[in-house]
């Protein structure tokens, strides 16, 4: 398989917190892999912004040793790394003072004509200052574009007001709100399947399928991240953004044309077409869990040092969207810490044959499922049954149509990063990959609610131990179904 690198526009990117954890662990390295492949033009600038007083010859140090760490040996090469090391300027700044983004007008209006993209890795609480900050600048033009990572609002009261006030200074085509999870390739993937072939699409709908379940597992607990994360819970942190615009790019209607709005239109349809859950409803259809300690790790409470803390680290939901495509046909959404592997899939089980003419068998007839991994070793999978072979009479057996991303591929071979895709995507000028401000809205008006019956029912988190696939009662929700969740595996 060849892969086409197609050189994008020159552009001058600028970090705001071009000394944090994203910036090092994420965004530099896949622009280092994509200058490496020749993918980003020599003039083309990186400009980190930050508050640490430090040389610039002391950034690239830190810089270097952040890409020996999250790098693989043979892709840090000297040659290559000492390339892009070049490109790198850094400045420390005050983000609320003036004169900070008046020096970084006066550098940027060196090539005017540039592509400018801010990246945002800072806390959501500077994102509107930013914004202002840049416009009194004369920087927010026709060429900028803005980069905001989540979290985008706690709620839907503080997301509209951030999107009111980035959009005071930013047109909505300016502003690409990042998902990572959309710049996955088996993400990307899920639309060629269904639109692209036409052995899917006829049967994507409820006469066909039982029911959808979406996975996104972590077998690390909350670490460094536990003052965020006690304010922010798994509902919060994964579903609002990550699982939902998963369960959105699974249930969609066709879009007219493969393009940002078009797209973009058809999961917000999506996200308003959710039933709602309040009240009695949202004990019966979710779960929250908060893990335990173990042997060999400390329990939640622990971890975040808060002993009375009721945030769940782990939550699952039954969620049913009114539609006519999907009438009747549950959505599954888990997600938490401490599990017993570090996985992500989206499982589509589909109904058995309306007539089983086989008889007893001595093995069970399965489901078909079809199943995309998104986390480790993308790829798609689909459970078919066949006859086993052999004389020894008539025996069916499941066995797996398997198409690995990784498979065929040389053993220096890897799967590009979902920012790198991103990334490029932003300099192109693309959104399609990126959530709109509406859809943003929208997700939190159905998440809201949840949050909110949770607190006046003033039930704790179920415990479930580590290395577990979580709480019990996540199981029994499912059990009244009559389904059960598929194996989490590493």
């Amino acid at each position: 398989m060849s892969h086409v690198i197609i050189p994008v526009e020159v552009f001058d990117l600028v970090i705001f917190g071009g000394t944090g954890d994203l910036a090092l662990r994420k965004l530099l390295p896949a622009l280092f892999r994509r200058d490496a492949v020749g993918q980003i033009p020599p003039q083309a600038r990186i400009i980190a912004l930050a508050l640490d007083h430090q040389t610039l010859e002391e950034y690239r140090a830190q810089v270097a040793d952040a890409l020996q760490t999250h790098l693989r040996a043979v892709e840090a090469q000297a040659e290559t790394l000492a390339r892009f090391l070049e490109r790198l300027e850094y400045h420390a700044v005050d983000l609320m003072s003036p004169a900070s983004f008046q020096s970084l007008a006066t550098i940027l209006d060196t090539c005017p004509e540039r592509i400018r993209i801010y990246y945002l890795a800072v806390a959501p609480a500077l994102f509107s200052a930013i914004s202002h900050g840049l416009a009194g600048a004369g920087l927010a033009g026709n060429n900028a574009r803005l980069v905001l990572e989540k979290p985008l609002g706690h709620d839907h009261a503080s997301a509209a007001l951030l999107n009111a006030q980035v959009g005071e200074v930013f047109d909505e085509h300016a502003i690409y709100r990042i998902d990572h999870y959309l710049g996955k390739e088996t993400v990307q993937n899920l639309m060629a399947l269904r639109f692209a072939n036409a052995l899917f699409e006829p049967v994507w709908n409820a006469q066909c399928i039982d029911h959808v379940q979406i996975t996104a597992a972590e077998s690390l607990g909350v670490g460094s991240r536990g003052g965020y994360y006690d304010t922010a819970g798994a509902i919060r942190d994964m579903v609002q953004n990550h699982l939902l615009q998963l369960l959105c790019l699974i249930a969609i209607e066709p879009p007219y044309r493969f393009e940002a709005d078009a797209v973009r239109d058809e999961k917000l349809k999506v996200l308003r077409s959710l039933r709602p859950l309040s009240g009695r409803k949202v004990l019966d259809h979710t779960v929250r869990g908060q893990y335990l300690a173990s042997s060999s790790s400390p329990a939640y409470i622990q971890e975040v040092g808060n002993p009375a803390s009721m945030t769940e680290s782990y939550v699952a939901l039954k969620v049913e969207i009114d539609s006519w495509r999907w009438s009747g046909v549950p959505f599954y959404l888990r997600t938490g810490k401490r599990l017993k592997a570090q996985s992500a899939e989206i499982a589509v089980v589909f109904k058995q044959p309306s007539h089983l003419m086989f008889g007893d068998l001595p093995t069970p007839i399965l489901p078909n499922v079809l199943t995309m991994r998104l986390q480790p070793d993308e790829g798609l999978r689909l459970h078919i049954m066949t006859k086993e072979p052999g004389p020894g009479g008539f025996r069916l057996h499941d066995i797996p149509l398997d198409m690995a991303f990784a498979e065929g591929q040389n053993e220096d071979w890897r799967m590009p990063d979902a920012y790198e895709r991103l990334l490029m995507d932003v300099v192109r000028g693309n959104q399609t990959l990126f959530m709109r401000g509406d859809e943003v809205e929208a997700a939190w008006q159905w998440i809201d609610p949840i949050i909110e019956a949770w607190q006046l029912s003033g039930r704790k988190p179920d415990g479930y131990d580590p290395g577990t696939s979580g709480p019990i009662s996540a199981i029994e929700m499912m059990a009244r179904d009559g389904r059960r969740w598929r194996e989490i595996e590493s």
